[in-house]
Formats: C-alpha cells, sequence, structure tokens
C-alpha cells in the first residue's frame, strides 16, 4: 500500500460517531442531525478470485444511523480505494448483491466477497485530494439513477471526519438537515 493510500486508510477506519453533536443539539433542545457511528476495516481479506493485477484496497464500512423518533437503520458499504501515489485518493462504492446486507459486516469471519459478483455502484468515482493542511477533501456528485442524485462533501483528518451527503429527488433536496455530521474517531 502506497502511503498516500496508507494515510487515507489510518483516518477513515476504525469506530466513529457523532454523539457529542447529537448530545449538544439535545441540550440546545434541538436535535437536527441523526446519531450516527461507521465502523470501519480494511476488508481485502475477505475478498475471494480477485486478479492479481487489481491494484488498491477494500474497505467495508459499517455505517449504523438512528434518528429522532425512528429505529436504527444499517447500511453496509463496500469501497474499493485506489491512489495515483501522489495525493489523490479514489473511492468507488461496490455493491454485493448476493448477498444479505445484515451479513456484511467486519466481525463476520465467515464473510466472502466473491470479486466476480462484486458490481460497481452508481455513485461514480469520488476524488479525495490531501490538502497542504495534511486533510483529505472531496466534493463529488452521483447520478444514481431514477431522478436521484448523491452528493458527498467530506473533510478527512486526523481523528475526525466532517460529512455532508445531500440526496436530491429531480432536484429536491430530501437530506433533512443543512450542515455536516461531525465524526470523532473513538476507536
Amino acid at each position: 500500500m502506497d502511503k498516500i493510500l496508507k494515510r487515507f486508510t489510518d483516518i477513515l477506519c476504525g469506530t466513529l460517531d457523532n454523539e457529542e453533536q447529537v448530545d449538544n443539539e439535545r441540550a440546545e433542545g434541538n436535535q437536527v442531525h441523526p446519531y450516527a457511528k461507521h465502523v470501519t476495516d480494511i476488508c481485502d481479506s475477505k475478498v475471494i478470485n480477485r486478479p492479481e493485477v487489481h491494484e488498491g484496497i477494500y474497505v467495508l464500512e459499517e455505517s449504523y444511523y438512528t434518528y429522532p423518533g425512528k429505529e436504527m437503520d444499517i447500511k453496509p458499504l463496500i469501497f474499493y480505494l485506489r491512489s495515483d501515489g501522489k495525493n489523490k485518493v479514489f473511492l468507488q462504492s461496490i455493491k454485493a448483491p448476493h448477498l444479505d446486507p445484515a451479513t456484511i459486516t467486519n466481525d463476520n469471519d465467515d464473510l466472502v466477497l466473491d470479486y466476480n459478483k462484486l458490481e460497481v455502484g452508481p455513485f461514480g468515482t469520488a476524488e479525495y485530494t490531501l490538502q497542504v493542511t495534511d486533510q483529505f477533501t472531496v466534493n463529488h456528485i452521483g447520478d444514481i439513477g431514477n431522478g436521484m442524485t448523491f452528493q458527498l462533501t467530506e473533510t478527512l483528518s486526523d481523528g475526525h471526519l466532517s460529512v455532508m451527503e445531500i440526496v436530491r429527488k429531480d432536484g429536491v433536496k430530501l437530506t433533512p438537515y443543512d450542515t455536516p455530521i461531525d465524526y470523532v474517531k473513538i476507536e
């Protein structure tokens, strides 16, 4: 793994949540953001039938969201990461439609991701740039079909992720908040 990809995964991997942000909003009497937790790790060892010349790494992000007044929503996300070896990391969303999403967790020792059954998601390739501030930033808009777009604006730094995800349907914003979720690394 080259140093740019190592730097990126050192920031991204681990357990992060926005408990502090949600606690502050509740204390002010107005919770705007969902409680969100990510458990992220490199999952290359779970990928089989991968061509030897296929560079880059796979990462599994378990995303848990609890919106005010609703039950927890669980979304496993698989990403394929590669770098230009200089200052860019390219992230592609990967789907495993043949697997039950409930089984796609980092601690599932029986999880097997067959390279031949994985599909590239509709999100496109997000291009993260390492800034002189030693932070990675991205502002990517992906067409996810049926008139829907997903915009990801993110800043990744040591121990912290600032993530704004905006979903739009036919140009109308569906995301119920206007400011980023502020994740802090807890493990």
